[in-house]
């Protein structure tokens, strides 16, 4: 099943898609409730009442996880290509050990960081010309756990959203850290939709991503160095994942940073990630 959280009219609703994904199934769970832990607060919840149905047309959606309860966990150079590629840039502060990393390399990117589809990727020009994109599927945690293993860790998973991890390379590269230049304000652009877990094929799911009509990216879930059930052990590693923590898996070759010279965003542009069972996430790039 799909969900979004959306308004209409003013109000703030929590849905479920029908109808061949043109209609929006209102959902009885109190606003005061999933205004902040969106699709989160579904899990463990009984199957809510239905209350009205609107066309998708007339809603406007706002991120599945609006406010993520902590940061949200990222894993790097988790494609073989991608690992390549970056580590080549320059930009890459672990690239003395090897392109392909032995283990997950895990950071985070602050909560105030995510916007939904439709809302504008800010490039503030005093601070960054840098401005990377990267498509990633993200795993919603349902259940909460710690020192997960590999062979469990995915009874652990809610489902699955996309997630652009917008950074910032020359940020990056000059603290030989990813918080600062991964978490600039609208630097996680999420959604459109949160789907269960079984709507989507670890082994097989392609992901893409065009700028400007351009296709950049286009890969499968399948290539992940480290897999879904990898990523979710090493990090429940001597840490308690709770319900509704995000976890962003990585991003495929053909990011900015690879071309020669580098192709950033700039004002204007527009970037449209698909995930296959998931949808298109696109967000416009505006200077400030």
């Amino acid at each position: 099943m799909k969900f979004a959280v959306f308004t209409h009219n003013g109000k703030q609703h929590l849905g479920r898609l029908a109808d061949n994904d043109t209609v929006l199934e209102c959902l009885d769970v109190p606003e005061s409730v999933f205004e902040q832990d969106g699709v989160v607060s579904l899990i463990g919840r009984p199957s809510p009442a239905v209350t009205d149905k609107i066309p998708v047309s007339d809603v406007e959606l706002l991120a599945p996880v609006p406010r993520p309860s902590r940061n949200v966990f990222c894993v790097g150079k988790n494609y073989y290509a991608h690992a390549e590629e970056f580590a080549a840039s320059g930009f890459d502060s672990s690239a003395a050990k090897g392109a392909v990393p032995e283990a997950p390399i895990v950071f985070s990117k602050l909560p105030e960081t995510v916007e939904a589809t439709g809302s504008a990727i800010k490039l503030d020009k005093s601070v960054t010309n840098t401005v990377d994109y990267e498509a990633e599927l993200a795993v919603i945690i349902g259940k909460p756990g710690r020192n997960i293993s590999k062979k469990d860790a995915l009874s652990h998973v809610w489902g699955y959203t996309i997630v652009n991890d917008v950074t910032s390379r020359d940020l990056q590269g000059h603290h030989n850290q990813w918080l600062i230049g991964k978490s600039q304000d609208s630097f996680c652009p999420m959604g459109p939709w949160a789907v269960t877990a079984d709507e989507i094929d670890l082994a097989d799911t392609p992901i893409k991503c065009w700028v400007n009509g351009e296709l950049r990216q286009d890969s499968n879930t399948g290539l992940l160095i480290f897999d879904v059930p990898t990523i979710i052990a090493a990090i429940s590693n001597g840490i308690t994942l709770n319900s509704g923590d995000v976890i962003a898996t990585g991003t495929p070759a053909g990011v900015g940073i690879g071309f020669k010279p580098p192709r950033y965003l700039a004002g204007g542009d527009i970037v449209a990630i698909e995930i296959g069972g998931i949808g298109t996430l696109e967000n416009p790039v505006e200077e400030i």
